[in-house]
């Protein structure tokens, strides 16, 4: 079945990949290509709708990304969010000029008009604003739906042509009604709206199917849910001839190993695992920098799996589980191109071991992939879990990393996880994680005087991980952790709370 989709043309925007996802939750399937993306290309996408996204540049700029003229005809609703909001207005005839007061942050938006854009909404409301230019006069065919203290054009409309033009982001959550305006613009496109996890299912089984129909595949299995959920769509598109391979570096999760390899044994994998623990912990033995340790667990990963692919000499395809994110970075979409993360992927491999890539998932964002996981059974506590780093508890180890530090941490982590589970907070929590620091402090236990070592325990708040605050805990739920981390865990004395938001910090100490 062919989705409609909304094409969104990105002029550099970072809240881009935000708005797609908005759309998507609302049932349309989304994609979305550079800004001055030819006529020809934008046809041949047949969207239902275009956004013009935001961006930080000035419409004034000598080499600003433009849009090409023809978005605007044809004939399909256009939404221009921020910077798309001043090339509409500029490339229909309307007057954009820089603002003498630029405007940042929360503002109130008063509705002046009538029209879909506001329905059903205040008609004072809260609205997330970054600009600098503003539309000084509007395109013929326009009227204006709302305005701030300092902004006199905030919304404007033209109902025969059904575009819109927001000089806010309503993707943005801060947006009080953002979800309603863009509901409103999918009503203007009339969409069926039927993205949804089991359409999505369907399609990529069935895509699967075409793309993939003779020779064996074989998979990159991480324990995560991305490679997971790939791994299970293939063995329902491909049967036996998927080869799921799965390299334990000795670096995850208590007990992650085992676990892996009995919930694709449910599902009636047969998971080729490999225990290369000590290979790691050898190649990592006295290494210290956190950026070595990444480039040594990529490089040693990469050995493992080549080595054990070759075993497979009729196998034809190497399947990963690359999320449309991934894609959007390294397609040069924003004009740059990402460094692959060896340790997250299989980077490279494809040409090394001469087979055709194969990535069911690259279409989606995480939370549908995840979607798609509870579809396809997978339990809901492992789908939603929390995000795990790519090089595993190598780089919530500071300093050196041995069979020790890692299963002192181990330990560490799996009370950490329990505590907040058993208090029903793991929803509320974003991310929450332990890191063993490279300090000792002096304790007492019993009668005795202890020199061991100090654990710190984050937790934190994001929707989309760009920024994060962190986590209040109830001053008994930290207690519990600490006294079981002391009590139960041989060489921690000492246990400590991250108070930091991203920014100024990171998520991850390394």
């Amino acid at each position: 079945m062919e989705h409609e989709l909304i094409l969104i043309l990105d002029f550099g925007s970072q809240y881009t990949q935000l708005i797609a996802r908005r759309f998507r939750e609302l049932g349309v399937k989304t994609v979305i290509e550079r800004g001055d993306l030819g006529a020809r290309e934008m046809r041949e996408t047949a969207p239902i709708a275009v956004v013009l996204s935001g961006g930080p540049a000035s419409v004034f700029e000598d080499g600003a990304l433009q849009a090409d003229p023809a978005v605007f005809d044809l004939g399909v609703p256009v939404l221009g969010i921020c910077y798309g909001h001043h090339l509409m207005a500029r490339d229909l005839g309307g007057e954009v000029r820089s603002s003498n007061r630029r405007e940042y942050g929360l503002a109130e938006l008063e509705v002046v008009g009538e029209g879909p854009v506001f329905e059903g909404t205040e008609r004072r409301q809260p609205v997330w604003m970054s600009h600098g230019d503003l539309v000084a006069e509007l395109p013929r065919g326009f009227e204006v739906l709302a305005k701030t203290p300092t902004t006199a054009v905030a919304a404007m409309f033209d109902a025969d042509r059904r575009f819109i033009g927001l000089q806010f982001h309503p993707e943005v959550r801060h947006t009080r009604h953002g979800t309603e305006i863009l509901e409103h613009f999918i009503e203007l496109a009339g969409a069926r709206r039927d993205w949804n996890p089991a359409a999505i299912r369907h399609e990529l089984v069935a895509d699967l199917e075409r793309s993939v129909p003779e020779g064996r595949v074989i998979c990159g299995v991480s324990g995560g849910v991305d490679s997971s959920v790939t791994a299970i769509l293939l063995r329902e598109a491909v049967g036996e001839r998927l080869v799921p391979i799965f390299v334990d570096t000795g670096l995850l999760r208590k007990n992650e190993g085992d676990t892996v390899a009995r919930r694709f044994n449910e599902f009636g994998l047969d998971l080729d695992r490999i225990d290369a623990s000590d290979r790691f912990f050898a190649a990592l033995s006295g290494v210290e920098d956190p950026e070595e340790k990444r480039r040594i667990i990529g490089r040693e990963f990469v050995a493992v799996f080549e080595e054990e692919a070759a075993r497979f000499p009729d196998a034809r395809y190497l399947a990963q589980g690359t999320l449309y994110p991934d894609v959007i970075e390294s397609s040069g979409v924003r004009g740059t191109a990402a460094v692959i993360k060896t340790h997250h992927n299989v980077g490279g491999l494809p040409e090394r071991l001469g087979l055709e890539l194969v990535e069911p998932l690259r279409d989606l964002f995480k939370d549908e992939a995840r979607m798609v996981g509870e579809e396809v059974g997978l339990p809901h506590d492992f789908v939603w879990r929390h995000p795990f780093p790519g090089p595993g508890l190598a780089v919530r180890i500071l300093g050196a990393v041995d069979p020790v530090r890692v299963r002192t941490l181990q330990e560490a982590d799996a009370i950490l996880i329990e505590e907040i589970r058993a208090d029903g907070l793991y929803d509320e929590i974003s991310q929450a994680l332990c890191v063993l620091l490279p300090v000792k402090s002096v304790g007492v236990m019993g009668d005795s005087r202890t020199y061991e070592n100090v654990l710190a325990v984050r937790a934190v708040t994001t929707t989309d991980f760009m920024t994060a605050d962190w986590y209040r805990f109830p001053p008994e739920t930290l207690d519990r952790i600490a006294r079981r981390v002391v009590n139960e865990v041989a060489g921690i004395n000492r246990v400590v709370y991250d108070v930091t938001s991203k920014p100024p910090g990171t998520i991850e100490w390394e």
